[in-house]
């Protein structure tokens, strides 16, 4: 094992990380606010990467496809959300998951349907071109630019969870839906809200890794499994948890790859299992949802 591979793999964590921390901020806003297990993430994630890939042919502008792929999903959530979860948010959890696995499957063979199963590819953007030398090794300018990316939606989401009122009615949602209905606030609208910007992050986390890897209607199945990694570990409900729980299932799937690829997704379920054993709320856990 040299350096300059061990310096790469660690960045190549801390890229994937980036990226899992965004699907993952998503994914337990909405189940740490609504109570919802929303198994069709990892399909949002897909339609935000494609969104993003169209975008992209039209204006050959990457920023304008983030922004398409963003907020053609966030649409797309509030449609779902409105049409079919709302119906769902008091009934048992294996009807959550039943619908939200079903509509997930909908909405990738729709996709399957309309762009056909061939890989399609999102070039890297013109100002994420080229290499950056890190002092012993070389490494790709936009894996170290997704990390910038994701520091932005970051501060982005917490502005909104921390300094506004829509903040406010969540986090108090998340710890006590009961008693915010209570005080007279529509928390159903507000979630409406909710279930869009979470949507809203998986389609972004799609079209920013698009460059990385191949857009293909399958692509979202690994990271809504690696996604649920990253809250179990993390924290449901908890954006440092999400944070934290994302750097480090990108550090272990990229250091594992390195030396026995074949165990990586392994390596990955045992630190999820262990969390489970030592600390079942995980490491940043609120104590609303479980």
């Amino acid at each position: 094992m040299s350096w300059p591979l061990l310096i790469a793999q660690v960045f190549n964590g801390l890229t994937l990380g980036a990226l899992l921390v965004i699907v993952a901020m998503g994914l337990t806003i909405i189940y740490g606010a609504l109570g919802v297990v929303n198994f069709a993430h990892g399909a949002f994630y897909v339609l935000g990467a494609y969104a993003g890939y169209i975008a992209y042919s039209e204006t050959n502008s990457f920023v304008l496809a983030m922004a398409a792929g963003a907020v053609f999903v966030l649409l797309s959530g509030v449609v779902i959300e409105r049409g079919l979860i709302r119906f769902y948010y008091d009934r048992p959890k294996e009807d959550q998951i039943l619908v939200t696995f079903g509509a997930g499957i909908v909405l990738v063979e729709a996709i399957r349907a309309i762009f056909g199963g061939l890989a399609q590819h999102l070039p890297t953007p013109s100002w994420g071109e080229g290499a950056v030398h890190l002092g012993i090794t070389y490494y790709p300018t936009y894996r170290i630019e997704v990390l910038g990316i994701v520091a932005v939606a970051l501060l982005l989401f917490y502005v909104v969870l921390y300094r506004t009122r829509l903040g406010l009615i969540v986090r108090a949602g998340i710890e006590d839906p009961l008693i915010v209905d209570m005080l007279g606030i529509n928390v159903r609208r507000t979630f409406l809200t909710v279930f869009g910007v979470g949507a809203a992050a998986a389609g972004l986390a799609g079209v920013v890794n698009a460059p990385i890897v191949t857009v293909t209607p399958d692509m979202g199945a690994d990271v809504l499994v690696q996604s649920f990694v990253v809250i179990v570990i993390g924290g449901v409900g908890s954006f440092w948890g999400a944070v934290a729980g994302g750097l480090i299932c990108g550090e272990i799937l990229a250091l594992t790859s390195m030396v026995a690829p074949s165990y990586s997704q392994v390596m990955l379920f045992a630190a999820m299992a262990l969390v489970l054993v030592l600390r079942p709320q995980g490491l940043f856990g609120v104590t609303g949802r479980q």
